[in-house]
């Protein structure tokens, strides 16, 4: 299908706004600007009064923990872990990791959020929920080496990867999720490292969240983690590594020698107390940072355009500094850079030659008014709710705030239906 956006206020790559149509032709942009001659629209949507962006990208979540949003709240990250969230989780069926993706997906498009990268359990019910409502997604099996099935997680990424990596036309990535250096042995790991190799797939891990994850490491095995996955061979696999906060500078040369692309979830560390990441010296060290909320059950939301928010304000007052990270470096991080942060090369631009991930947010509401930067309003001033249409690789999945293909009541039926059962286990 061709489909020509009019008359769009457009967010450009080099981070100016300006009156455009974008011109798609099935699932890539051809055009931005002028209509090219001989494109013939079998749909045009009026782009008036509407600011264009590219698809925000979840670089790290747990979609399925939607289940457990406000289940546990204001503790200890290891208490959290052990005494609330990982008992629970025992308990989930594939029902409940489904319907709980299914959730989580609703939210982030109606969110403007059109890529998420996810680590969890049971990964082929979210595969399905991602082909159910065509969003675009990287997925991984959550491992836990440490525990007695650690091995059988493995073979489970495996045929995760052998039954959808491109599937869905493309949509879906698989990675290797191995959970973490606290969880997961280095023989482990060396393990995963040697499997990741003969299946050509990149590695999704958390790192360095909680100092005294740090601290651990540096006692167990005399290095920080970062050092570490150096140690195992993890960073020469393509990693996508979430959090990051407690980072020496030596962590950010190694980061910066082996492409190491960051997921930075500030809502998620600022409720957990984890820390504050040293986001503007990754960046400032040509370290690729992108954006996460993580689960909704340490955020609580999957609203990417909060994380932007939070981005651009938390490290001005963690540096003192204003400039630290600035309204477009926020919505990069939220749309390109979280984009190559989970290993995608030609989505979170609207440029020709682009994949159409577009998000159209409405500027008739009071707080779009008066207009004098756009890019400002949309990482200050504006909030998700004002998202009007979503197209997930040139198909339009929500069209004025209404989903065109999901259930939305059966989705939030369900997901209750499985939260109440899981509680009663």
């Amino acid at each position: 299908m061709n489909i020509l956006i009019k008359d769009a206020k457009v967010i450009l790559p080099e981070g100016i706004v300006k009156e455009a149509n974008i011109a798609i032709k099935d699932n890539m942009i051809v055009a931005v600007g002028e209509v090219p001659e001989g494109f013939v629209a079998d749909k045009t949507i009026n782009g008036k009064d509407k600011l264009a962006t590219a698809g925000f990208v979840n670089a790290h979540t747990h979609v399925s923990m939607t289940l457990l949003r406000s289940y546990a709240d204001d503790m200890q990250l290891m208490d959290w872990l052990e005494n609330k969230i990982w008992p629970i989780e025992a308990k989930m069926k594939k029902e409940d990791i489904y319907w709980g993706a299914m959730l989580g997906i609703a939210e982030m498009l109606k969110g403007g959020t059109t890529t998420f990268a996810d680590m969890y359990g049971d990964m082929e019910q979210v595969a399905q929920a991602c082909i159910d409502t065509d969003i675009r997604a990287v997925l991984s099996r959550g491992m836990i080496g440490a525990a007695p099935n650690g091995m059988q997680a493995l073979e489970e990424n495996k045929e995760l990867f052998h039954d959808f990596n491109n599937a869905n036309n493309g949509k879906i990535t698989v990675m290797f999720g191995p959970h973490a250096p606290y969880t997961c042995p280095p023989d482990f790991l060396r393990k995963v490292v040697a499997v990741s190799e003969e299946y050509n797939a990149e590695i999704h891990i958390h790192l360095a969240e909680t100092k005294g994850e740090v601290e651990n490491c540096l006692k167990d095995y005399g290095k920080t983690p970062i050092a570490l996955m150096e140690e195992v061979g993890i960073l020469s696999r393509g990693v996508l590594a979430a959090h990051c906060v407690h980072l020496t500078d030596e962590d950010i040369a190694l980061m910066k020698k082996y492409n190491v692309r960051v997921a930075h979830n500030p809502g998620s560390n600022m409720k957990l107390a984890s820390g504050v990441a040293p986001v503007p010296k990754l960046l400032k060290a040509g370290v690729c940072v992108g954006l996460g909320t993580d689960g909704a059950s340490s955020n609580n939301n999957l609203d990417m355009l909060e994380e932007i928010n939070l981005a651009t304000l938390l490290h001005k007052v963690h540096n003192l500094d204003p400039l630290a990270v600035p309204a477009f470096k926020g919505v990069q991080m939220g749309t390109e850079y979280g984009a190559k942060a989970v290993g995608l090369k030609d989505v979170g631009l609207i440029k020709e030659g682009y994949k159409a991930d577009v998000v159209l947010f409405d500027l008739n509401e009071p707080q779009c008014y008066p207009r004098h930067d756009l890019i400002s309003l949309l990482a200050y001033s504006m909030n998700s709710s004002m998202v009007n249409t979503v197209l997930v690789d040139g198909k339009v999945v929500l069209e004025n705030k209404q989903f065109t293909t999901i259930d939305e009541e059966k989705i939030k039926y369900e997901a209750n239906r499985c939260t109440m059962n899981l509680l009663n286990r």
